[in-house]
């Protein structure tokens, strides 16, 4: 079993710094013969441990030896066969012909393997009416998980393009019938977009020049760090509810990340948590992370590309927090 509710894939972990699920590779933990990657690398999400990144392989059943990121499960000999060097956490089964002490290489259907979705690291093999052709000088090495992983991702990449551009090819009917639309509706379009106000939305007066800002914001709560909004909680929830409902003709929380730029993907995960957490907060919060540098003032200017006055009249509350620190 894995460590993460988040990346289902037990070869991956849980990035908090880029809300990803990453291959254990980019641990770049030099693996020793014996040795593989843990489920999801030991972490929880949380970017807590559960156990060492690397776990020894299981005796009489994975191996590894040293070239690969995970332990891989060990081979059979196929009927007729036997055993000539058995499996070990460092080396695969060898196999040799019982009756005229010869080695033998598969010259039909390959082995198949399946992955055991209880187990990490373990697998089952199936033979698939294999023969033989005899050969006295190599030893014979069964084929591993991988390469039938690998014939088993191709079969499954051709009707995976189908139906990515089938849904391409909808999405761009949409596109095209809603544009249609709206070019039959002009005059409507045009009034929903320019005189829209709604009870709440009352956008303070614009002046000209470059320092618009510090006529609405004192120069103390432009230049505060960005922080000083997740500590004031009265402030933040008053952006949370002008800025997090999604209305036609404002721009809100999903354009302020846009504009801080987060991916499409990111903000609809967001939202779609939206019920456990304001997306505005997870954006600030991101924020914060990857840019520790950034003042209210850089916020204020994209809440004033954004025509959102109302929320920087908001950030003028802030100055009696800004005053006490």
């Amino acid at each position: 079993m894995g460590h993460s509710e988040k990346c289902p894939d037990l070869t991956t972990f849980w990035n908090n710094k880029t809300s990803t699920c990453m291959p254990c590779t980019e641990k770049k933990v030099v693996i020793k013969p014996g040795y593989g990657f843990s489920p999801n690398c030991g972490y929880a999400d949380d970017g807590g441990r559960h156990e060492p990144t690397t776990i020894r392989c299981k005796a009489n059943s994975t191996f590894n030896d040293g070239s690969r990121g995970f332990c891989q499960p060990c081979a059979a000999c196929p009927s007729g066969f036997t055993v000539s060097s058995p499996c070990s956490t460092t080396s695969n089964t060898q196999c040799q012909d019982a009756g005229r002490g010869t080695t033998g290489d598969p010259v039909t259907e390959p082995t198949t393997w399946q992955q055991d979705p209880g187990s990490f690291g373990e697998a089952t093999q199936t033979n698939q009416g294999s023969s033989f052709k005899p050969n006295a000088a190599t030893i014979l090495t069964p084929p591993y998980p991988d390469q039938a992983g690998h014939d088993v991702a191709v079969l499954w990449a051709v009707p995976l393009v189908i139906i990515i551009s089938i849904v391409l090819v909808g999405v761009c009917a949409f596109l095209i019938c809603m544009k249609r639309k709206r070019g039959q509706h002009p005059v409507l379009s045009f009034r929903r977009s320019s005189s829209y106000i709604t009870a709440g939305f009352s956008p303070l007066p614009a002046s000209s020049g470059n320092n618009d800002l510090e006529h609405i914001l004192s120069p103390s709560i432009l230049s505060a760090p960005l922080q000083t909004m997740l500590d004031n909680l009265d402030v933040l929830e008053e952006l949370v509810i002008l800025l997090d409902p999604e209305s036609q003709g404002v721009k809100n929380t999903k354009h302020l990340a846009s504009h801080c730029s987060f991916p499409a993907t990111w903000i609809t995960y967001t939202y779609s948590m939206k019920d456990s957490k304001s997306p505005l907060k997870a954006v600030l919060e991101g924020v914060t992370s990857r840019y520790p540098d950034w003042t209210v003032g850089h916020l204020a200017k994209i809440l004033k590309s954004m025509e959102r006055n109302d929320a920087i009249a908001v950030l003028a509350k802030l100055g009696l927090n800004v005053m006490q620190v």
